[in-house]
C-alpha cells in the first residue's frame, strides 16, 4: 500500500513517503492466542475427564489443588446465579472485546511485543472461556490456590492468560521507560 500524494510536501519528502514500505502488523501474534486456546481447552478436557466435581485433589499441600468446578458467571462467580442470560452477556462481551483487541493488533507494529504479547494472551483467554460457554453452557475451572483457610476462587488456563496479559499490559505501559512528551502535557 502506497501513501497518497500530499501537495504540502517537497519532492524529496514526497518520494520518501511514496517509497517507504509499510511495517507488518502484529496479527501474527494471534498464534499466541491460538496456543492459549489449545492449552486451555486441552487442560479443561483432562480436568472434566479425570476429576470429580468439587472434590479437591492435592497437588502441593497447603498451596495447590486440582478441583473441578463450573461457573456460569464471570470472574469470582459474578452473576453465576442468573437464569442463563449471563452466558449470552459474557459471550457477547468476549466477542466484542476480542474483536477490539484484534483491531488493536492489526494497528500494532509486529515488533512491538510489549503490546502484542499481552493483547494476544487476553484474546486467547477470552475466546477459550467463550468456547466453554458456547459448548458447555458454563466455564470449566480446576486450579485452586490456597493457604491454610484462605482460598483463591478456582480458575483455569484461560483466566490465567487474561490475568497475565492484563498485568503485562499495565506493567509495560507504566514502566516503558519513555519520558512523557512535555508538549503533549501543555
Amino acid at each position: 500500500m502506497r501513501a497518497a500524494f500530499d501537495p504540502a510536501c517537497n519532492d524529496l519528502e514526497q518520494e520518501m513517503r511514496l517509497s517507504k514500505p509499510t511495517q507488518p502488523n502484529a496479527l501474527v501474534w494471534l498464534v499466541v492466542s491460538v496456543a492459549a486456546i489449545v492449552l486451555d481447552q486441552a487442560t479443561k478436557a483432562v480436568a472434566r475427564d479425570a476429576l470429580e466435581p468439587y472434590v479437591p485433589h492435592t497437588v502441593i499441600p497447603q498451596v495447590l489443588n486440582w478441583t473441578l468446578a463450573f461457573n456460569r458467571g464471570a470472574a469470582f462467580s459474578f452473576l453465576a446465579g442468573g437464569s442463563g442470560w449471563q452466558t449470552w452477556l459474557f459471550g457477547l462481551l468476549a466477542v466484542a472485546v476480542s474483536i477490539g483487541l484484534i483491531v488493536w493488533l492489526a494497528r500494532t507494529r509486529r515488533g512491538d511485543w510489549r503490546t502484542a504479547l499481552p493483547v494476544a494472551l487476553i484474546i486467547g483467554g477470552a475466546l477459550g472461556n467463550l468456547i466453554d460457554r458456547l459448548v458447555h453452557g458454563r466455564v470449566t475451572d480446576f486450579i485452586e490456590v490456597y493457604w491454610r483457610t484462605w482460598s483463591w476462587p478456582t480458575f483455569n488456563v484461560a483466566d490465567s492468560a487474561i490475568s497475565v496479559g492484563a498485568v503485562l499490559l499495565i506493567a509495560f505501559g507504566l514502566f516503558s521507560g519513555k519520558a512523557p512528551d512535555s508538549k503533549r502535557l501543555l
